[in-house]
Formats: structure tokens, sequence, C-alpha cells
């Protein structure tokens, strides 16, 4: 879809909006972040409730494009800057701001990426073996054709939780000395080659390979840590985060973090003595939010989504190491060939 197409195009209704609106609370005059803008759904809907201002992110340069005619029509209320949300602190300082009242992320690839072939997201349609949510850096195809095979299976078990990763990991190897994989189609049949027919309902049996590729490509754990920090050095006290996943492994580092930073680990028990913890960052966040009967049944790609918010109290920031989030021991495509494509 080309950038015209794309302004042109009905609004994008993201998942969990009303849910996200909630936890946010925007008022008339505060300064929201929205950390990937997308088809600009979170952010049409801060600016519709009050905001005063807001900064949206997005590393896909297709997206910004798409997004310059909502720029001009809020008439300078809304900044968008190519980038990525783990620099969101930097971002919004850049932009002359030195606080902000909320932060919203929602993890993972958009609807726009998966329908077009051309950016080889999709298992379901055929393209070149991309999956980079920018335009720099190694793609999927430089992980299958070039890395080997013992690390293919780290990235495929560690981001994917697949089970069967060695077993996929040999198939590739095998294929791939035959001939250079480059399209989605052919990935996608090497995968589901290795494992039983999926039962109806049950998802393609390149969903879990697909997933790993792609968060090792695009460093999408590495990143949403990053993102987690920048956010609690740059909410204002009593500043709100609603960060919106859709797979087991982001909702447990959001989790993880934001139970770390409101002080709900570490208190000890009756067999060892509690640590001495630093003032609490965020007040205890409320029970995940999933979405309900009526979202799922207009759009069926929500059923996996899960809100978590909390908000900013005024103590100091802390820094939190990598390792106490259960990041996955897996390489990303940065981490094997730099910042070097095929």
């Amino acid at each position: 879809m080309s950038a015209a197409a794309a302004a042109m195009s009905p609004p994008h209704v993201p998942v969990l909006l009303g849910p996200v609106l909630e936890a946010l609370a925007p008022v008339a005059g505060g300064v929201f972040l929205d950390g990937t803008f997308g088809a600009g759904g979170y952010t049409r809907a801060l600016l519709d409730a009050g905001a005063r201002r807001v900064i949206a992110i997005d590393r896909d340069p297709t997206a910004i494009r798409a997004g310059q005619r909502l720029m001009a029509e809020t008439g300078g209320r809304l900044t968008l800057v190519e980038g990525t949300f783990g620099a969101l602190d930097a971002i919004a300082a850049a932009e002359g701001v030195s606080g902000l009242d909320g932060v919203v992320l929602d993890i993972g690839v958009s609807s726009m990426q998966l329908d077009q072939a051309a950016r080889g997201f999709s298992y379901l349609r055929d393209g070149p073996l991309d999956m980079r949510m920018g335009d720099e850096g190694p793609t999927a195809a430089d992980i299958v054709n070039r890395a080997p095979e013992g690390q293919i299976a780290d990235i495929l078990y560690g981001f994917g939780e697949e089970r069967a990763s060695r077993r996929i990991a040999r198939a590739i190897v095998a294929a791939r000395a035959e001939a250079p994989i480059e399209r989605t189609a052919r990935l996608a049949g090497i995968v589901a080659g290795c494992l039983p027919r999926p039962k109806p309902g049950q998802p393609h049996a390149a969903t879990r390979s697909f997933q790993a590729l792609r968060i090792a490509v695009n460093d999408e754990l590495g990143e949403l840590v990053r993102a987690l920090a920048a956010a609690e050095r740059a909410l204002v006290p009593g500043g709100r985060l609603a960060v919106v996943t859709f797979h087991s492994l982001e909702d447990r580092i959001v989790k993880r973090y934001l139970a770390a930073a409101s002080g709900r680990t570490g208190q000890g028990s009756r067999h060892a003595p509690a640590r001495e913890l630093a003032p609490p960052r965020f007040e205890r966040p409320a029970k995940a939010v999933e979405p309900d009967a009526a979202e799922l049944a207009a759009n069926p790609r929500a059923r996996s989504a899960r809100l978590r918010a909390a908000r900013r109290t005024a103590a100091a920031t802390v820094p939190l190491a990598p390792g106490d989030l259960g990041l996955p021991e897996a390489p990303t495509a940065a981490a094997l060939f730099g910042g070097r494509g095929s």
C-alpha cells in the first residue's frame, strides 16, 4: 500500500482502545506520547479526548509518511518522529518536552505490515523474506541463510517458544544448501514440513517460527525493555503508562518490570529476611485487561492482546538489569551480523 493510499483508508481502530484511554485518562493540556503510531488510532483518540499535544513515534517510514495528513489536520498538536520507542525519553526531550503525562506502547507487528506481502511478515502471503519494521539492518533471509544451525534453533526456541526448533533449524540448513531461502512461502513450507498438520482452529504451523524471526530481526524484546525504562524516566509524577502486548514473552517482561518498579518483588518471607527496597516508581498496577466478546467478534486479531497499565510516582528512577526480566537467551539479527544486511 502506498503512503497516499494508506492516508485515504478508513481510520484504523487499535485493540483495547477504550481501556487504553481509560488507563491514560487524557486531560486537556496534557502531553502524551504514542510509541507505535501505526495507522494513528491511539494518537487520534488521544487528540480527540483533549490532549494538548501528542508526540508519535514509528520506526516504519511508511507509517510516518502516511501520517502526514493527520499531522496537517491537527494544527500543530501532533508531532511525528521516525525512530524507535526505546529512545522515547530522548525523542520527547528533543521536541522540547521535559515530562510526559502519558505513554502508550502497542508492541509487535501492525496489521498494516502483516497485510503487505512485500514486507515479508506473513506466512499466508508470499513475499520477500524481510520482516524489518524499518528499512535498515539484517533481514530474516540473512538469519535463515547465514546463521549457524544452533543459533537458528536458539532463535526459534527463545523467541518463538517452538519446541521443534532443532528439527526446523536442521531442515532450514538442508534447504538453503540447495538454494537460498528468499521467500516467505518457501520458509513456511519448510517449517510446516517439520510439524504435524494443525487441527481446525489451531494456528498455522509456521506461526511461532515467523514470530521468532521477526522478533530477532527487530530486537523487539530488547526494545521493549528500553522503552519501559525510557517511559519511567520521561513520565511526570502521576503520569500514566499503558502497554498492549500480543504474546506471553512480551507480557511477561511488562508484568515483571511493573512488579519490580512498584515494589511487588523482594518483600521476603518467613524463611528469608526482606531486602531493603527502593521507593516504588509506579503505583501498584491493576490486573491485566483483555478484549471483551464484542471486540473479539469485530477483530479476531485482538484475541491475544493484553493491556497492563500503571501510574508513575515521584520516586527517582532505578536502572533495572534486563536479566531480571526473563529475556530469552537467543541472539538478535544485529548481534549476529551487526548492521549489515545481505
